[in-house]
């Protein structure tokens, strides 16, 4: 692994949830690369752990961690360990989230609804929330929300999944302004559609136009590693307190991935 010494993410520790496959691994290949000590962080480990070998390997530092963030004390036991490993953590991702079960506001059993706010919200705030002193005391951090489409369009059969989404976009929001003047970094990324196995399941539903896409138009999940990475970096800051899209040829030409897909 050819570390970038130089890029703002070098030297510095980066807890990514939702780290076993996907954006979250993606993530976690790209920040090592730049020289970033990278924790995945996941409900199970095993993948998180191949993950963390293949980077130690190369040349990089990485770390597995058990966390469930919907769980409070589960969110802090995961970043004590990661501290003891690494040291104040200065770069939170939060990409935890989930989807399932897909259903109608009346065929989606309420605790299953309430799985995926706890998840997709109260995971996110549990997350930014015991990182901020880290931050606070190294004078600056950077919390990287993902965010989706959902966030601003209903879709059919996805009501949990679109208000978690919302209220993310409203929390980077209120992130950057309580907090920006503490040089704490605050900024959602709306990746579009992404080759996850997420999108594997919304395709089975067969519900909303969502699931009708073409696989081919799926981005790959290293696209929104590399906007991951770039987002740490002084050339996002005229996006922070807001989402960026993916979708967008100028961001895309930004990251430095190709802006037309397939």
């Amino acid at each position: 692994m050819s570390a970038e010494p130089t890029h703002p993410v070098a030297g510095r520790t980066a807890f990514i949830t939702g780290a076993s496959r996907g954006i979250g691994a993606a993530a976690a290949y790209e920040l090592a690369g730049r020289g970033a000590k990278v924790v995945l962080a996941a409900r199970t480990t095993a993948d998180c752990e191949a993950h963390a070998a293949a980077i130690r390997e190369a040349g990089g530092q990485a770390l597995a961690v058990s966390c469930d963030v919907g769980d409070h004390e589960s969110v802090k036991a995961a970043l004590a360990a990661a501290r003891d490993a690494f040291g104040p953590i200065t770069i939170l991702v939060n990409n935890a989230g989930i989807l399932d079960p897909i259903g109608r506001i009346d065929d989606v059993a309420a605790d299953d609804w309430a799985k995926v706010i706890e998840i997709n919200v109260l995971g996110v705030y549990y997350c930014a929330r015991e990182t901020l002193s880290d931050m606070r005391n190294a004078q600056g951090g950077t919390i990287i929300n993902l965010s989706s489409g959902a966030a601003n369009s209903a879709l059919e059969g996805w009501s949990h999944y679109c208000t978690s989404k919302a209220a993310v976009k409203m929390f980077t929001m209120a992130l950057h302004k309580e907090l920006a003047s503490e040089g704490i970094r605050a900024i959602g990324l709306s990746p579009g559609t992404v080759a996850t196995k997420m999108q594997v399941d919304i395709k089975a539903s067969g519900i909303n136009p969502v699931s009708q896409l073409d696989p081919a138009v799926h981005i790959p999940a290293e696209w929104a590693g590399k906007a991951i990475a770039w987002m740490c970096t002084p050339h996002a800051d005229a996006h922070l307190g807001t989402d960026i899209s993916l979708r967008l040829p100028e961001i895309r030409a930004a990251v430095g991935v190709p802006t037309e897909w397939p």
